[in-house]
């Protein structure tokens, strides 16, 4: 029993980010489905405390929830669907970008939906947003992941059964149907998936011209962190000031020298494509994506 609960605990810590996230996905839907099983109530209730509602007011009480309705799903096939283009969609995000990275564009293309859906629900009519409910799911999220892709490496060709297309041709048909969804029974959520699709395409396109639009976001996500990682202050580090390059240490001086490298490699995708990447090249970046 001990050898099982030490393979169980050494697969997860071998997960990268975002099968970390599908499992914690997976984990809430789960907790839903207990609730209802054991509070005898109906499954819409049974995750109403993540869910972002769609009155302002309602938020003010909840502001968690721009962020944990994305993961929330109620609907086996939907939670199912957004799984697998996550799980597919993140295999090549995290060979070719740093792993907060990936996860910058992720979680603010889930804030950029559901501040989409508050705006547009709170400044229309009532008429307009009577039969839309609180919003859920990770769609927003992995929206921003898939047209971050095609807007960074438009040219960059992908296999659709036995065709080869281009990238940018599947953003535009993402967005395509998402605009005619508006029309459609979910229209909250294709507010939201628009709000996420339009974040991809800010992130990748300033990132080409060599500005990461994330990287305030991600000095916040680090401070939240460290606030749970603090150790004791009685604790005294000594460094040792002979092993320094350039006034950085050794660690300092590599992950400046592997940052760099990894420009590189992405500028030389952004050009010429994926496949002109060598052998090396294709290995270095995905060592990095699992960092």
């Amino acid at each position: 029993m001990s050898s099982l609960n030490y393979d169980f605990k050494d697969k997860l810590k071998n997960l990268n980010v975002f099968e970390k996230i599908m499992a914690v996905n997976v984990l809430i839907f789960f907790i839903g489905w207990l609730i209802q099983i054991t509070r005898k109530i109906p499954r819409s209730y049974t995750l109403s405390w993540f869910e972002l509602p769609k009155d302002f007011l309602d938020f003010i009480v909840k502001p968690w929830s721009i962020v944990t309705y994305g993961f929330t799903h109620y609907d086996f096939l939907h939670l199912l669907f957004n799984m697998i283009v996550l799980y597919f969609v993140s295999r090549s995000l995290v060979n070719l970008f740093p792993s907060k990275q990936s996860l910058n564009i992720y979680f603010l293309g889930i804030i950029a939906g559901g501040l989409s859906f508050l705006v547009v629900y709170n400044i229309l009519p009532d008429s307009f947003s009577s039969t839309v409910g609180s919003l859920v799911g990770a769609s927003a999220g992995v929206n921003a992941l898939l047209i971050f892709l095609c807007a960074y490496m438009p040219n960059r060709e992908t296999r659709f059964f036995a065709i080869s297309i281009k990238l940018w041709y599947i953003g535009v048909a993402i967005v395509l149907f998402d605009v005619i969804g508006l029309f459609g029974a979910n229209q909250g959520g294709n507010v939201a998936h628009l709000g996420g699709s339009l974040l991809g395409y800010l992130y990748a396109t300033q990132l080409v011209k060599g500005k990461d639009i994330g990287s305030g976001f991600e000095k916040i996500m680090d401070s939240i962190a460290n606030l749970f990682n603090k150790k004791s202050p009685l604790k005294t580090v000594h460094r040792n000031k002979k092993n320094t390059i350039a006034g950085h240490n050794k660690q300092e001086f590599n992950e400046f020298n592997n940052q760099k490298k990894i420009d590189l490699i992405l500028d030389k995708i952004s050009k010429s494509g994926y496949e002109s990447l060598t052998k090396e090249e294709k290995a270095f970046l995905f060592k990095a994506g699992k960092n």
